[in-house]
């Protein structure tokens, strides 16, 4: 049987089609296709809290790529999760039906908490089975979910509004990033981070794993990657300073510099200086709450997108 998953968020959208196969140790995926296109939906959402045209023009377009990969494929099973932007946008109506229309499947608008399981079984089905206390970040384009859990299930999950996107443009962040603007975004990560302390326990959390390509991209930074590379990034662990080191390196580049690196996604050029900032606080911030057990930080390559094929396995049977 055949899987498909597309999750569409602030920056990205994705697909991932896979096959499912039934072993002794129960179903396992094997990836047909995994393709990531920035179009960045969110575009101004924050500002605006509405679709722009062009936003929603480029989205649909790569839909429209989609639609005839998934039915090269004769996928059988297909679940659309629609994320932060898609959220906050109050024309999302035009959106939801103009993407019914292209893949004959009616976009979800998954919840913060929602978001937070689904990249926490994605996260888990691929980074070395543990029974630690593990806390996932997912760092996208609009929000960052935070979400605590270990092999018996989910203990704690947050979904705040601090993703690499909506503050690069809160803050009209430059590249390289200013003084005073890193103090603003700092500002709102932290209150982010104490609003998330509310609900989840950081202090009985024993391992940290970052999702999405914020976390993946600054990791090939610290690897010093010449290209992309899946395998080398994944469960990939950094100490929290290398983490600091290769951030402060990217949001100190300015934009040729950024696009002069070769594992750089073009559509990522201009926000992961924010993005960076944001994650290498994130690990700070949860190694010193956890009073020392998160030292570090692990990449992983699979997240929501796997949480969401993951999701259809039961239901398909």
């Amino acid at each position: 049987m055949r899987i498909g998953a597309i999750d569409c968020g602030t920056n990205s959208i994705r697909l991932l089609i896979a096959e499912v196969e039934q072993t002794e140790n129960g179903p396992q995926l094997v990836d047909l296709e995994r393709i990531m296109k920035i179009v960045r939906l969110g575009e101004g959402v924050d500002a605006t809290g509405k679709f722009a045209e062009a936003a929603l023009q480029r989205t649909f377009a790569v839909a429209r790529e989609y639609a005839e990969i998934l039915a090269r494929y004769d996928v059988q099973s297909l679940r659309f999760g629609a994320t932060s932007a898609t959220r906050d946008a109050q024309n999302r109506q035009i959106f939801i039906e103009g993407i019914e229309e292209i893949l004959g499947v009616r976009p979800e608008v998954i919840a913060g908490e929602e978001e937070a399981a689904l990249s926490f079984a994605g996260a888990a089905s691929a980074v070395n089975n543990s029974d630690q206390r593990t806390v996932v970040v997912d760092l996208g384009g609009g929000s960052t979910e935070f979400v605590l859990g270990n092999q018996q299930g989910i203990v704690a999950a947050r979904s705040l509004n601090i993703g690499c996107v909506r503050l690069t443009e809160r803050y009209a962040a430059s590249s390289p990033l200013t003084v005073e603007q890193r103090e603003q975004i700092l500002l709102d990560v932290d209150r982010a981070i104490d609003e998330a302390a509310e609900t989840i326990d950081f202090y009985s959390a024993e391992r940290l794993i970052g999702v999405a390509g914020t976390a993946t991209t600054v990791t090939a930074h610290a690897l010093n990657l010449d290209t992309y590379d899946s395998q080398a990034i994944n469960a990939t662990y950094l100490p929290v300073k290398e983490i600091e080191k290769a951030a402060r390196s990217l949001y100190s580049m300015d934009r040729e510099q950024r696009a002069a690196l070769g594992f750089m996604h073009e559509g990522r050029i201009d926000v992961i200086g924010t993005g960076a900032l944001i994650w290498a606080r994130i690990v700070e911030r949860l190694s010193q709450l956890s009073g020392g057990k998160i030292d570090g930080a692990i990449a992983s390559e699979f997240d929501i997108l796997d949480g969401l094929v993951l999701s259809q396995i039961d239901s398909t049977r």
